[in-house]
């Protein structure tokens, strides 16, 4: 812990003093709760530190595009295979080729699944319901998806026709920047009781996909933007930093906001839904799997704000949570957590980076009493994306990591590059980091056999 915060503090740490400065301004947002967080992740984001985690009283709190990020409901889901690393072996390419062509990537992607407007209308507001019904899925992928898979409070009429044309033909893709579509094996089990609830064990294939709300999300974020900047000059509201320009959650500017986020994120759990049934496909197709024998384990967002009930002093109250770059970490008995996993919490799911492992957390009671239920979405830049590119050939990243086993597939050269494994944190540390602090529990740590690239 202390190195952390040595690096982060120091004016030559690489731009990192930034990140804790935005953590203090949003520590003087009105109607804050507690404290403003930061997870182990933290680096600089766009007024709000990414990894960072403040609740507001709904009465006398703030809403801000900043603490929500523009790829709304940015998440994870992970599927379980019945299948073992041995049991694709000599295979993975053909999966790796198969995976890339289903699963459409790259920065405007678009795919073979196309909505006009009503059915747009009808997506952001069920979710992966919606989806499922249109055939991409299955009905009880939604127990183990967050929210069930759709939030309520979603009404289109907030989001612009600029936004959903935008959606049109990109349900079912995965962009770019640091999304991904990965085939994973179990390497270490820690927590035998979690992996059994949760239905995991070592040597296990699992399916990981991480995406967002892709441009509808970020269009509904840039339009808000305006918005909340007049409502923040309108209501009178003190920031500190421009980039925080917010609106008091219970005015109309607030709720239309909140309205709209919610759609970003029914429409992050759409996207995802359909890429796990693209995914499926592929493994149908190469390894024989009935599409059935593939189950979610777990889908949750790292880019949300949303009301939930904590304890705050001795009583329970509602608050709006936000998280940025921060995954919901429920703890054990929680509501909402999916009755198989209420003894242990949920699944955390925190992405690694191609040649990286990831990591299978579960939520802690002191992590619901200090932080929200929060913890970090992955491991945090090191470097920026423009550093990255100066400093590492993607032509190169694919060549070493396959070197090491680990077929990479991606529409970009330089989007490898930018994600390079050494552009970010060390993920076994900031993994421990918040272990250590009792935040979060090690379930499992896995590791990349094949990744397909935005």
């Amino acid at each position: 812990m202390e190195p952390l915060i040595r690096e982060i503090s120091h004016p030559k740490s690489g731009g990192f003093t930034p990140a804790l400065m935005q953590v203090a301004n949003v520590a003087t947002l009105p109607g804050i709760q507690k404290a403003s967080f930061a997870m182990a992740d933290i680096h600089p984001g766009y007024g709000f530190a990414i990894g960072g985690v403040a609740a507001f009283d709904i009465d006398t709190g703030v809403v801000s595009v900043a603490g929500v990020g523009f790829d709304i409901n940015c998440g994870v889901r992970v599927m379980k295979t019945p299948l073992s690393k041995q049991d694709i072996a000599g295979r993975e390419e053909e999966l790796a080729n198969q995976l890339f062509r289903d699963v459409p990537s790259g920065v405007g992607s678009t795919g073979d699944i196309s909505f006009g407007e009503r059915d747009i209308d009808r997506l952001l507001t069920d979710g992966a319901r919606f989806i499922i019904k249109k055939g991409y899925g299955l009905r009880e992928d939604l127990e183990y998806t967050e929210e069930g898979g759709r939030i309520a409070g979603a009404d289109p009429a907030d989001v612009s026709q600029r936004a959903k044309q935008r959606q049109f033909k990109q349900t079912g893709t995965l962009g770019s920047g640091n999304h991904y579509l990965e085939v994973q094996y179990v390497e270490e089990v820690f927590d035998d009781e979690a992996a059994k609830a949760y239905g995991i064990h070592e040597g296990q294939l699992l399916i990981a996909i991480h995406c967002g709300s892709r441009a509808l999300g970020h269009q509904i974020g840039t339009d808000y933007l305006k918005t909340l900047e007049a409502a923040s000059r309108k209501y009178g509201i003190p920031i500190r930093d421009r980039e925080l320009v917010c609106a008091p959650i219970k005015s109309p500017e607030g709720q239309k906001y909140i309205s709209a986020v919610n759609c970003g994120i029914n429409c992050a759990f759409a996207n995802r839904q359909a890429i796990g049934h693209l995914a499926r496909g592929s493994f149908a197709r190469v390894m024989g799997l009935a599409p059935e024998s593939i189950q979610v384990l777990y889908d949750v967002g790292h880019n949300t704000c949303k009301i939930e009930t904590h304890i705050v002093g001795n009583a329970e109250k509602k608050l709006l949570v936000h998280r940025k770059g921060s995954t919901r970490a429920f703890g054990p008995g929680v509501k909402g957590v999916p009755e198989a996993y209420s003894s242990v919490g949920h699944p955390l799911l925190v992405g690694g980076t191609m040649g990286t492992a990831s990591y299978i957390l579960r939520g802690t009671e002191k992590g619901m009493e200090e932080c929200w239920g929060s913890t970090v979405h992955g491991a945090g830049r090191a470097m920026s994306r423009i550093q990255a590119k100066k400093t590492w050939n993607g032509g190169e990243i694919i060549r070493e990591l396959g070197e090491r086993g680990i077929i990479i597939r991606s529409a970009s050269r330089s989007g490898v590059a930018e994600e390079a494994p050494g552009a970010y944190k060390d993920i076994d540390r900031i993994v421990g980091i918040m272990h250590d602090a009792g935040l979060n529990s090690k379930v499992a740590r896995t590791r990349p056999l094949i990744c397909v690239k935005g």
